[in-house]
């Protein structure tokens, strides 16, 4: 009769364990998987950078690689100015059509000026209350 008090317990003892297991692997598929398989193909892509390539740095510098390095890739960032990078930087490689479009964000701006003048026009317009915390006036 002993022996069958003990075969049970250790049915108990062995579910925290297959919880933690599938914990585990749970964790694996969700988070590590993907990170590993992401992490591959921006190593894929910084080592597939040819001449020419329009980029995007990690710190959001635009440039058209120049000069390729093992370890380092020179970008032309204006006409005449270089800047060199590690392939590390390399945080896209971007379509010639994704560099024209662009350029027609900065049309966008102008229609934004009106608004920004109406909210302070607004804002002028607006009482202001010139009592104090004690409730007396300031002048």
């Amino acid at each position: 009769m002993n022996f069958a008090a003990s075969s049970g317990s250790s049915g108990n003892s062995l579910l925290p364990l297959l919880l933690l297991v599938g914990l585990f692997a749970l964790m694996y598929f969700m988070v590590i998987r993907p990170q590993s398989q992401r992490r591959k193909q921006m190593a894929q892509m910084q080592q597939s950078v040819t001449l020419g390539s329009e980029i995007l740095t990690i710190g959001g510098l635009y440039g058209t690689v120049v000069a390729i390095d093992d370890e380092s890739v020179t970008l032309e960032v204006a006409p005449g100015v270089t800047n060199r990078y590690a392939r590390l930087a390399i945080g896209k490689v971007l379509p010639t059509d994704e560099i024209d479009g662009d350029d027609t964000d900065d049309d966008d701006t102008e229609d934004d000026e009106p608004a920004a003048d109406e909210a302070t026009d607004a804002a002028d317009a607006a009482p202001t209350n010139n009592k104090g915390a004690d409730g007396a006036e300031n002048r």
